[in-house]
């Protein structure tokens, strides 16, 4: 059996190295989230490889490398008490490493279209132990207003656009995540931070290229 905890430890000094993880917060996260719990059981020896594998669904989900969430959380700039949605919760990893730094005085909801992927989430994170995450089925381009206004939204699929309902649902000031742009292109999407500031008002900027699987929704790629 490998040894696991060595793996997330070197794991965290490589990306500390790499200039991935920025915080203390972000590391101390990373070390306490066990990845190889998030991992279809057929891939799980490989949980801290730098690299995406598949997860139950419908063929294109996946648990993403594990750097892409300090990319993903990092400008978010999530802290203690945060009110985070994230859209797309595939294995749940990203779900409890959001509830790590947002703590049980923050509130974390993950919404999740694929019923197969949706069980998988669910049984990763009560068995780990995130009975505070609350995990939706449902069309996550819609967002969750139940729970809104949001600190961070993290989009974690690639969309035509930034859907307005999500944009609704952050809070004065907050801050949004979300790959923007057609899955088909050799380049890749843009992964965009958009902020909204105190008034309401909204500037974005891109970050880096990514490559994510298509968002499915009313207001994704493709329609549901």
């Amino acid at each position: 059996m490998p040894d696991f905890a060595e793996q997330r430890r070197r794991m965290v000094q490589r990306y500390r190295r790499s200039g991935y993880i920025k915080t203390e917060a972000m590391a101390r996260a990373m070390l306490r989230v066990p990845r190889e719990e998030f991992m279809d059981s057929a891939y799980i020896d490989y949980a801290y490889s730098d690299q995406p594998f598949p997860i139950p669904g419908d063929g294109r989900q996946t648990i993403s490398a594990p750097y892409m969430y300090p990319v993903f959380y990092e400008p978010l700039e999530l802290k203690r008490g945060d009110r985070v949605l994230e859209i797309g919760a595939g294995s749940g990893y990203g779900a409890a490493l959001a509830w790590e730094l947002v703590g049980p005085e923050g509130l974390v909801v993950a919404i999740e279209i694929n019923p197969t992927t949706y069980r998988f989430a669910e049984t990763n994170l009560r068995r780990t132990g995130y009975d505070d995450v609350l995990l939706v089925l449902g069309d996550g381009s819609l967002g969750y207003p139940e729970k809104a206004p949001y600190d961070a939204i993290c989009v974690t699929a690639a969309c035509p656009e930034i859907p307005r309902p999500l944009i609704e649902q952050l809070g004065a000031p907050g801050r949004l995540m979300a790959p923007v742009g057609s899955t088909s292109s050799l380049l890749g999407q843009d992964l965009v931070l958009l902020e909204k500031d105190g008034e309401g008002r909204t500037r974005r900027r891109v970050l880096m290229k990514v490559a994510y699987v298509p968002l499915i929704g009313k207001y994704g790629w493709t329609r549901r």
